[in-house]
């Protein structure tokens, strides 16, 4: 017979593959904005930064929130198996929380203009940025309803169908963007606002092809996603705040320190800002592969941690560890190796004009290698920690990791002692760092703690 860690393997394995496929396409899609937005010039990507930012910064909160899903769903599937009753009510509460949350981030992102130029980014710039947020906006509620239902297949251990959806909107997305940015097809060409509205025809894309996917599979329609949704369910409702809050304010810090990071590059000049946002692109396509093994060890802890197997819930932890730092050593490798090749598809090497972006990419990616393994260590160690139901403590951590670490550091490095932009991304690196050492030291003491205890009582 397989050893118990050799059938955890196999299932994680099986579990996380199809949710980093489905990450990764999901940054493609977000990469091919940058590569349209790219072909309208270097201010264009510039400013569409700026936006994407901001806009992401709500948007990985939101995510947090609804992330609550998952964790509850598989601790209900692990303690009975077969649960229709309380799984529907978790979706049910878990898309009616993002609708609240949805509201006033629509207020806000509608002075996505003002909000710049109160930050101290240059007015041409703003003024670009805030005219994709007029059409980019509206994405917000359709992914978010999107990610849930993702998340209600994945807790249910079959989450392919995401990634078949997600791969089918990518040349949706393409040709929404080609369409609307340069005026294709008799549309007139609307350049920042058609990217915007292109990427919420694409999340609108996403919602709806996988809401139907929910509706007509008979492996998800025994649970009527859609009946009784307006029944009123305040303690689930309070559950789901409850989980998914803190894990909002955690993805909300470090998304928040990259954007900020965007902000005081911003900041230094728009060399720096344009290289930056394609270094990000790039390190954020190489996160979707320990993102995705986070969310798969959420899904495997909490069916263990549900049936109060203490011993199955530190396996699926310390394997998706292992399995999460070792592709950042190959990752790192590749980032180090051939940064230029990386860098072209976002940027034409051969133009004199793009000679000190792609120069300051280099350099970025260069640090991005090196903090490669903590940044990995960081999303896996969260992920396991979040299958046990325990997210308040990490969300401590997150603050002090990312914005007294991180940004402080960052500060000092890029102004005081003039590193400018390769100041910055070794600030982010040291609090990516810290708050690794932090979560993985907590996982390991959980016992010692009493966490399993204390989440189940």
């Amino acid at each position: 017979m397989a050893s118990p860690w050799r059938l955890e393997a196999g299932a994680l394995t099986a579990l996380a593959l199809p949710m980093i496929a489905g990450n990764i396409a999901w940054a493609g899609i977000a990469a091919t904005d940058l590569l349209l937005l790219g072909r309208l010039g270097a201010d264009a990507v510039a400013s569409g930064a700026l936006a994407i930012n901001l806009f992401n910064a709500l948007l990985i909160f939101g995510m947090g929130l609804v992330t609550a899903a998952a964790p509850l769903i598989a601790t209900e599937r692990g303690r009975r198996r077969h649960s229709v009753r309380d799984v529907r009510r978790t979706v049910h509460q878990t898309l009616r929380a993002a609708a609240l949350f949805v509201l006033p981030a629509w207020a806000l992102l509608w002075k996505s203009e003002s909000i710049l130029l109160a930050m101290g980014q240059e007015a041409d710039l703003a003024a670009q940025a805030g005219q994709l947020m007029r059409g980019l906006q509206w994405a917000l509620l359709p992914f978010l309803g999107f990610t849930t239902l993702r998340n209600f297949i994945s807790a249910l251990e079959r989450p392919v169908w995401g990634l078949v959806v997600m791969v089918c909107a990518i040349p949706f997305n393409v040709l929404a963007g080609w369409t609307l940015i340069f005026g294709h097809f008799g549309f007139p060409a609307l350049g920042l606002l058609g990217a915007g509205i292109a990427s919420t025809l694409s999340s609108s894309f996403l919602f709806l092809g996988l809401l139907g996917v929910v509706l007509i599979d008979r492996r998800f329609r025994r649970y009527r996603l859609l009946g009784r949704f307006w029944t009123r369910d305040g303690e689930r409702h309070r559950a789901v705040w409850a989980l998914g809050l803190p894990i909002a304010i955690t993805l909300g810090l470090e998304t928040t320190v990259f954007n900020a990071s965007a902000f005081l590059m911003g900041l230094i000049d728009r060399d720096s800002l344009a290289a930056h946002a394609v270094a990000i692109q790039i390190a954020a396509l190489v996160f979707m592969v320990p993102m995705g093994i986070g969310q798969a060890a959420t899904v495997r802890v909490g069916l263990a941690y549900g049936k109060k197997d203490d011993a199955g819930a530190g396996r699926a932890g310390w394997l998706a560890l292992a399995i999460g730092t070792g592709f950042a050593l190959a990752a790192a490798a590749v980032l180090i190796a051939m940064p230029k090749m990386l860098i072209s598809a976002f940027l034409d090497l051969h133009d004199p004009a793009n000679a000190r972006t792609a120069a300051l990419a280099v350099s970025f990616l260069g640090v991005a290698a090196l903090f490669q393994l903590v940044d990995a260590a960081q999303a896996v160690g969260a992920g396991v920690l979040r299958g046990i139901q325990d997210t308040r403590v990490p969300m401590i951590f997150a603050l002090v990791g990312y914005w007294v670490i991180g940004i402080g550091v960052g500060v000092i490095l890029a102004f005081p002692l003039k590193l400018q932009g390769l100041g910055i991304w070794l600030g982010l690196a040291s609090g990516l760092g810290t708050v690794a050492l932090m979560l993985i030291l907590r996982w390991a003491l959980r016992d010692r703690l009493h966490l399993l205890r204390r989440a189940q009582n």
